[in-house]
């Protein structure tokens, strides 16, 4: 597929063997299609690597934190487990939601947190929202010590960022499904590596070994999920779809 931008025309254009088809830039179609070809970019680019929060360094594309802030604001839970540590910003992230809105708390998970980034985090203003639990987020100890952490009643919004293998990934969803409550979610992220194979940092499995493969898997498994896009809170524009790394990822429990 190959995708041109043209700004004097003000269209996208999309050749796909044999077929073209034109957007204007101003329509929903136009920005998607422009959109696709510019997350492909930031990927071969390591775009997302360029960012820090409150100091600590958030490998996420800036959008997809925004977009979850609107979902934390709306459900405020009083937790969120976040499977994946690396540096630490998004935990950080979080915890400063929390803080503002002066409630919640923040477990994360990892097999290694290496000790450069424990020390990093552990001297961080918002550390006292922050548990960190060293293990394999599938393993039955750290499975058990997470739900240890909850309180009867407490609200709790799952995020998975750790090995985005399709079974790592569909094991996570098993195994933290019922700590959710009905009305949030468990977040699978990075589903964009089934888009990006071909380019840096890849391998040909890709397009069907990833999250968001097993998130497919998983809502025809267990019926008290869906795949459900959450709603934007403003939008006086065309567009009513995420730019993100993180397609299908919002696992929401309705029943």
């Amino acid at each position: 597929m190959i995708t041109i931008i043209d700004e004097e025309r003000g269209e996208v254009v999309v050749r796909d063997g044999d077929t073209e088809t034109r957007h204007s830039l101003s329509t929903a179609e136009g920005f998607a299609a422009a959109s696709k070809a510019w997350v492909r970019a930031t990927w071969d680019s390591k775009y997302v690597y360029s960012f820090a929060w409150m100091g600590r360094p958030i490998i996420q594309l800036p959008e997809d934190m925004v977009r979850l802030q609107e979902v934390i604001w709306d459900l405020k839970p009083d937790v969120l487990v976040e499977t994946g540590v690396a540096h630490g910003g998004s935990l950080v992230f979080y915890a400063s939601l929390f803080e503002a809105m002066n409630k919640g708390r923040v477990i994360g998970i990892d097999i290694e947190i290496r000790p450069h980034n424990r020390t990093a985090i552990e001297a961080h203003p918002m550390k006292k929202r922050i548990e960190l639990i060293e293990g394999s987020s599938t393993a039955p100890e750290v499975v058990e010590q997470v739900k240890a952490q909850i309180k009867p009643g407490e609200t709790v919004l799952v995020v998975l960022d750790s090995n985005h293998t399709k079974g790592h990934v569909l094991d996570e969803l098993r195994a933290y499904a019922d700590m959710v409550p009905v009305g949030s979610y468990i977040v699978a992220t990075d589903g964009i590596m089934e888009q990006v194979v071909g380019g840096p940092r890849t391998a040909e499995d890709w397009t069907w070994n990833n999250p968001r493969q097993a998130v497919h898997e998983f809502v025809a498994q267990d019926k008290r999920f869906i795949i459900e896009e959450p709603t934007f809170p403003f939008n006086e524009g065309v567009v009513n779809s995420r730019v993100t790394y993180w397609p299908d990822a919002f696992v929401k429990r309705i029943a």
